[in-house]
């Protein structure tokens, strides 16, 4: 188990607030960074902005049928709860606990490294 403080920062009063395109992908700010959030079978994800491999910008890919966000790029696909690349190039998709409660929906950073290691 983890010793890291989790900071959870509210991304809007309600899931249906987020503005998903019809890829069902949102993207919003925390401390000025971006994140995608994935909406797939009434669930939600808290994934990085841009692929691990070349920096596509995730947003701008899809949900497959599966529930794996693929990017535009090259289509690389990622499972978005755990980020394991789920077609083979052996990659990691940072992702981030989500958690919906009844005064909004929250997403848990690391107090310390993980989230702001990816914006360096």
């Amino acid at each position: 188990m983890s010793d890291k403080k989790i900071n959870w920062h509210k991304i809007a009063d309600h899931i249906n607030e987020l503005d998903f395109a019809d890829n069902n992908i949102a993207v919003v700010e925390i401390k000025g960074k971006k994140i995608c959030i994935g909406r797939h079978n009434e669930q939600a994800y808290a994934f990085a902005y841009k692929c691990p491999h070349a920096g596509g910008v995730m947003a701008g890919g899809f949900i497959d049928a599966l529930g794996n966000v693929v990017c535009p790029l090259h289509r690389y696909k990622y499972d978005m709860k755990t980020g394991r690349n789920s077609s083979g190039e052996g990659y990691f998709l940072k992702h981030w606990p989500l958690e919906i409660r009844e005064e909004g929906v929250f997403v848990g950073v690391e107090e310390t490294g993980g989230f702001w290691n990816i914006f360096r």
